[in-house]
This record gives structure tokens, C-alpha cells and sequence, in this order.
């Protein structure tokens, strides 16, 4: 099968991010053409100008639209492509040289109608991304229970970087409403349609996130919050696994009260888990405050996801609330 490719890359409001990003592009090695669709999102600073500068380097298409959330961008995206496989890109992510090519010597080899890759830290990151970084892609965090190498049935791929054929994409209608949540939602839509997905372990970007720790904290809560709706929505995609954040924040309150009413030395497997994940992230970032930060990161993300999942199933499966009703802000009209 000949794969024409069409990267889709919504943009709201992020225009050095995609002068960045289109930067990368053109260190891409891969011997045949590709189209580049970039979809602004309703944004007040656009980047029209910047992507103009690269039109004679690059093959690219660029629309502007109203404000209907990423989800619904892609979507006119793909509709506006002229490729047969569309690659989903976040703003915020630069492209390894050989992403491309890993990409279709995969497809070729195995194919799959989605698929999804890994995220990475670039050298030019700063510390704080670095950290946030390797919380959300650790075997020894949450990285373990995302998806890896060791978990490439039934992948569910992340939006900022996801691959999904014209078919797939036909089938299903895309990405629905849900921001966050509406990739892991086009995955169980697409397995339902008799389609597959995959992992591929070395499809990998460098994904920026650029955050605060404010802005990550709010981030990992609406992952926490949106979770129990997906599964209400998909409920053979539910796993005990979506519930370790939660037991993590019991074990952290239940260590603590117990190294002061019991023994201080209740406290030890907490003390050695984070001991094992200071190590690991200092020696991976080759920096003791990033391993540092990476604790930091650790608590906000295990503690705003678990307690926001624990809220959102109480709502939408014990008391069956309507998620649009109950969580409105997870929706885009």
C-alpha cells in the first residue's frame, strides 16, 4: 500500500512554537514528499507570518477557523488533507530527523490504521520540562501505565503524536468534543470498528510542555477528571491500573500517619520509592535538581490526577451524573 502523508497540527495562540516546530521539519529526512496541514484554532495571535516565511521550503497548508478546541481542528484538518495517513502533531513538539522514516518502514513492515509514539525531552528543555517529562513518561511513574514497549495491543496513542489513516478517520468521524480525553476516545472508537492500533517504540518526539507548575497541576487534574467518563463511555477500556494515582495518595497519607501514631519507620517504602525515583531521574537528565524538580513533579502529578479521578468516578459512576452537566469545561461546543 502507498502512504501519502499528511502531518495535522491545530495551533491556538503558540506562533514561536511553530516557527520551532517547522524548523525541525525541514531537518527531516525522508526521500519522498509530505504535506503539512496547520489549522489555526480561532487564535488572537496568529501564525500566519511565520508560516508564510517557510511556504517556499516546505509543502504546507494553513486555514484559519473559529475556536472549536483541537479535537475538532484536527478534524477539519484531516478533512483539508490530500494524504491518505494523517500524522497528529502538537504545537509544542519538534520532530527527530528520523521520525518519518521510522514511521513507514513500520507501516510498511506491519500495518496498522493508528498508531501512537512516545514522547522525549530535548537537550535545549529546561529543567522543569525535563522533570515533567520523565513523571509522565517513567516506567517508575505513570509512564509505566501509559503505554510502552511492552504494551502495544489495544494502544490508545496520545494526540501529540498519533498517526490515523483516511480510513480510520472515515469511520469514525475523528476526535469528538472532550478536551482533554479525546484521543484515548478515537482509540476505543476505532477498535470498535474493527481497525487496530499500535506502539511504535521508536516514533518518538520531543514534546516541550510548556507548563508551569500551576499549568500542570490543572493539566493532570482534567486527566484524572476525564478518565471515569471514558470509562462509562468505553467500559472495556477500563483498568486497575487508571486507579494507581489514587492508591499512591492513600499510601502516601497512610505512611505518614502511621510512621507518627506507629513506628517512624512506616515511612521507609515511601522514603525508598522516592529515593529509586531521585536516582533514576538524576542520573537520565545527568542533573541532581532535575532529579529534584522530578519529586516535585511526581507529588503534583500523582495527587492532582488521583484525587480528581477518585471526585470524577464518585460523579459519573456511583451517582451516574451526565458528565456534560456535571464537568461543562471538558466540553467544547
Amino acid at each position: 500500500m502507498h502512504l501519502e502523508y499528511s502531518f495535522i497540527i491545530p495551533v491556538y495562540n503558540r506562533p514561536q512554537e511553530i516557527q520551532e516546530l517547522l524548523e525541525s521539519f525541514l531537518l527531516l529526512s525522508f526521500p519522498s514528499s509530505f504535506e503539512i496541514v496547520i489549522v489555526e484554532d480561532g487564535s488572537s495571535e496568529t501564525s500566519k507570518n511565520i508560516v508564510h516565511s517557510f511556504s517556499n521550503k516546505l509543502n504546507l497548508s494553513y486555514y484559519i477557523k473559529e475556536n472549536t478546541g483541537p479535537g475538532d481542528s484536527r478534524n477539519f484538518g484531516m478533512k483539508k488533507a490530500k494524504g491518505n495517513y494523517f500524522i497528529i502533531l502538537d504545537s509544542d513538539c519538534l520532530m527527530p530527523p528520523n521520525y518519518l522514516q521510522t514511521v513507514d518502514r513500520f507501516l510498511h513492515s506491519t500495518y496498522f490504521d493508528c498508531y501512537g509514539g512516545a514522547d522525549a525531552a530535548h537537550t535545549s528543555f529546561t529543567r522543569l520540562q525535563k522533570a515533567i517529562n520523565y513523571v509522565m513518561t517513567s516506567f517508575l511513574t505513570t509512564g509505566g501505565i501509559r503505554g510502552n514497549i511492552n504494551s502495544v495491543t489495544k494502544f490508545e496513542p496520545r494526540s501529540f503524536n498519533m498517526g490515523i489513516s483516511k480510513k480510520a478517520f472515515e469511520a469514525t468521524g475523528g476526535f469528538s468534543k472532550i478536551h482533554p480525553g479525546e484521543d484515548p476516545d478515537l482509540s476505543q472508537r476505532i477498535l470498535k470498528a474493527e481497525l487496530k492500533t499500535t506502539f511504535i517504540p521508536d516514533a518518538s518526539v520531543f514534546h516541550k510542555r510548556r507548563i508551569s507548575w500551576k499549568k500542570f497541576y490543572t493539566q493532570v487534574k482534567k486527566f484524572g477528571t476525564v478518565r471515569p467518563i471514558l470509562n462509562s463511555w468505553h467500559p472495556g477500556s477500563s483498568k486497575i491500573t487508571f486507579w494507581f494515582p489514587t492508591l499512591f495518595v492513600c499510601f502516601v497519607i497512610t505512611s505518614i500517619l502511621l510512621s507518627f501514631f506507629l513506628h517512624r519507620m512506616a515511612i521507609l517504602p515511601l522514603v525508598v520509592y522516592l529515593a529509586l525515583v531521585f536516582i533514576d531521574a538524576s542520573v537520565r537528565n545527568k542533573s541532581i535538581l532535575i532529579g529534584v524538580l522530578s519529586i516535585l513533579a511526581l507529588f503534583v502529578q500523582f495527587f492532582g490526577y488521583g484525587l480528581a479521578f477518585l471526585k470524577s468516578t464518585f460523579y459519573i459512576q456511583i451517582l451516574k451524573k451526565d458528565p456534560l452537566k456535571q464537568y461543562p469545561y471538558l466540553f467544547f461546543k
